[in-house]
C-alpha cells in the first residue's frame, strides 16, 4: 500500500466517512455512534492500527456472520461489586456503554468494582474505555485475550492472544495517566498496516512457521506467529489475562477464539475484564493528601526527562483538534468503496 499520497480530513468527516460506512453495512444506530467514536478517537490520537483502517475490519467482521450488527446488550447484576454484561454476540463497545454506570455505582458503593462483559467481538483499543473511568475519577484497569496468533516465550506454536491490557490513574489537573499496551511485541494491527505498507517488522516481532525470527509482515501471518514483548515476562502476563479475562469470567480464551472464527478472519470473539478502585472509599478524607503525593511522583518523571506513556498521544490529540487527520489515500479509496 502506498503511503505517501495522503488526503486531510477533518474530525467531522472522519466521523461522518465512518459512520456512513458503518450504516450502509448494516449496523444498528447504537452500534454505529459507539464504532465511530472510538476509531476517530484513535486515529485523532495517532493510533492508526486502531483508527479509521478498522472500519474495514468491522464491516468484513460483520459480512463474515462473525459479529450481530444490532445486538442489544444485557446487563446482570451478578454481585455486590461485579456487573455483567451479556454483548449478544455484538462488538463490546455498545456491550460497555451498557455497563458503565453499574460498574460507577458498584465502585463508589464497594470501593472496588469489577465489570465482565461476555459473548463480545473486539478490535479496539482499551484506552477509550479507560478514561471514561479516570473521567470519572476512578483507578481503572482493563484486560482481554483476542485471537491466538502469539507464542508462549520458548515456543513457535501461537497459543496465545496479543492479549492488551490498560490501566488509568486520574489526575486533578490536565490528562489521566493512562497506559495501554499489547502483551505481544506489537500490537496485530501494527504488522497488518506494515504489510499493507510493503514495510519490514522490527527484529523481535515474530517467526516464521519455521519457527525463525522474520521480519516480513506476510511470513508471520502465514503459518508463522507473533512474539511477546519481553520474552517470559511477556509471556506470563499475556497468560494471566488469558485465565482472568477468559475462564474466570466464563469466556472464551484466544485459541477458543480462533477456533470459533473458523478461518473468516474476523475480530476476535471472547470477554473483557475491567475492574474500577475509587480512591475516595479506600481513602476517605486523605484522598487529597495521598493524590497530591501520587502528583509529586509523576511530576518527577518530567523532571528527570522521562516521558509517561500516553504523552504522544495526548500531543497528537491535541494537534488533530486544531489540524485534522491525514491518512493513506489508497486507505480512503478502500473506505470510500465501502459506501458502494
Amino acid at each position: 500500500m502506498d503511503t505517501t499520497q495522503t488526503v486531510s480530513l477533518s474530525l467531522e468527516e472522519s466521523a461522518g466517512l465512518v459512520s456512513g460506512i458503518l450504516r450502509h453495512a448494516g449496523f444498528s444506530e447504537r452500534h454505529v455512534r459507539t464504532l465511530t467514536d472510538t476509531m476517530v478517537a484513535g486515529e485523532r490520537d495517532g493510533c492508526a492500527a486502531h483508527g479509521l483502517y478498522r472500519t474495514l475490519v468491522c464491516v468484513h467482521s460483520l459480512r463474515s456472520g462473525k459479529v450481530v450488527g444490532d445486538a442489544e446488550p444485557v446487563v446482570h447484576d451478578q454481585a455486590p461489586a461485579i456487573v455483567r454484561v451479556d454483548a449478544r454476540g455484538g462488538f463490546s463497545l455498545l456491550a460497555f456503554d451498557a455497563g458503565l454506570p453499574h460498574l460507577l455505582d458498584k465502585a463508589r458503593t464497594s470501593g472496588l468494582a469489577a465489570m465482565a462483559i461476555n459473548r463480545c467481538v473486539h478490535f479496539s483499543a482499551l484506552w477509550p474505555e479507560i478514561e471514561r473511568l479516570t473521567d470519572a475519577g476512578l483507578v481503572a484497569l482493563a484486560c482481554n485475550p483476542s485471537h491466538a496468533w502469539v507464542a508462549p516465550a520458548g515456543g513457535r506454536v501461537p497459543l496465545l492472544g496479543t492479549n492488551p491490557f490498560a490501566f488509568g490513574w486520574p489526575r486533578p489537573d490536565g490528562h489521566p495517566y493512562v497506559f495501554d499496551f499489547a502483551t505481544s511485541a506489537v500490537a496485530r494491527g501494527e504488522i497488518e498496516l506494515r504489510r499493507r505498507a510493503g514495510q519490514p517488522l522490527p527484529e523481535g516481532v515474530g517467526i516464521d512457521a519455521d519457527g525463525q525470527p522474520t521480519t516480513d509482515p506476510q511470513a508471520v501471518f502465514d503459518g508463522g506467529a507473533m512474539l511477546t514483548f519481553g520474552g517470559h515476562k511477556g509471556s506470563a502476563l499475556s497468560t494471566m489475562i488469558e485465565l482472568i479475562a477468559g475462564p474466570l469470567i466464563g469466556d472464551l480464551t484466544s485459541l477458543e477464539s480462533l477456533q470459533h472464527d473458523a478461518g473468516a478472519g474476523a475480530s476476535p470473539y471472547h470477554g473483557e475484564l475491567v475492574l474500577a478502585l475509587d480512591p475516595q472509599r479506600f481513602l476517605g478524607a486523605d484522598a487529597s493528601a495521598h493524590q497530591a503525593r501520587a502528583e509529586a511522583f509523576l511530576a518527577d518523571f518530567a523532571g528527570s526527562g522521562a516521558r509517561l506513556p500516553s504523552q504522544r498521544r495526548y500531543q497528537a490529540r491535541q494537534r488533530s483538534l486544531a489540524e485534522g487527520v491525514r491518512i493513506p489515500a489508497n486507505l480512503h479509496s478502500e473506505l470510500l468503496a465501502l459506501l458502494d
